[in-house]
């Protein structure tokens, strides 16, 4: 299995203490969150830590699904700048969130706000394919503003498009989704973290009321290949997820 964490948990502190903790606990990956307060990150600094990278493209200000033009477009070149920068560090997945629906445009205008995340959902996947990127599109958490909550809806566009999900078990659990219905062939990044249902709480694995060696027994006997990248709150949360998957699964 591949294990990494993502630098979200570290937000508070340099780029440099994280990955020194995330090198240190003998993981393997590190997700970067490509945004600010990291949004230039120096491609020597990562070359002197023993780790592999994926990205998480910028989701902070950034909506694919804008309806105006000049917020969509300046959306969907952060999101290629991220992917260029996947390609120069050779990571391994990039994880894109598919876009929001402000309240208006929730109202009036939701057929409209999928048609135009689906165009940029695509735009983005032919350059990252382009590139040689692994692009993926997460699903996201039943909160209002939050698009392609429907995993199925999701899966669908992707196969249509020969794009890959991120499965994010935490929102998926949050969405309603039981252990088994979280499997898709097109999943091929994983974010992990626990909850209880009623909040994308972020929780330490094991923590919560996610079925989560259901979940990954499941991806596992389907040959799942990816990452399973533990994107909780802070250190001490990755070190006791880490501590829970290497007791209960074969790392």
């Amino acid at each position: 299995m591949k294990i990494g964490a993502s630098t979200l948990a570290g937000i508070e502190n340099t780029l440099e203490e994280t990955l020194e903790f995330i090198e240190n606990l003998g993981i393997e990956y590190a997700e970067l969150v490509h945004q600010f307060p990291t949004e230039n990150i120096d491609i020597d600094i990562l070359e002197t830590y023993n780790l592999k990278y994926s990205i998480h493209t910028p989701f902070m200000d950034v909506n694919i699904a804008a309806l105006q033009d000049k917020s969509r477009l300046n959306s969907i070149s952060q999101i290629k700048d991220s992917i260029d920068f996947a390609n120069k560090i050779n990571a391994e997945a990039v994880v894109v969130h598919p876009g929001l629906a402000s309240f208006l445009a929730k109202k009036y205008f939701l057929d409209k706000v999928y048609s135009i995340a689906n165009d940029s959902i695509k735009e983005i996947g032919e350059y990252g394919h382009d590139l040689g990127v692994l692009t993926t599109i997460e699903n996201m958490p039943t909160f209002d503003a939050m698009i392609y909550q429907d995993m199925k809806k999701l899966d669908d566009l992707l196969v249509s498009l020969d794009m890959a999900m991120t499965l994010d078990i935490g929102h998926a659990n949050h969405a309603g989704y039981t252990a088994d219905e979280m499997y898709f062939d097109s999943i091929k990044h994983i974010h992990a973290h626990d909850n209880f249902g009623d909040d994308d709480a972020h929780l330490t694995l094991g923590e919560g009321s996610i079925e989560l060696n259901t979940i990954i027994n499941n991806l596992e006997k389907n040959n799942y290949d990816g990452i399973y990248i533990i994107e909780v709150n802070d250190f001490d949360s990755i070190k006791k997820s880490y501590d829970y998957m290497k007791k209960n699964f074969k790392i």
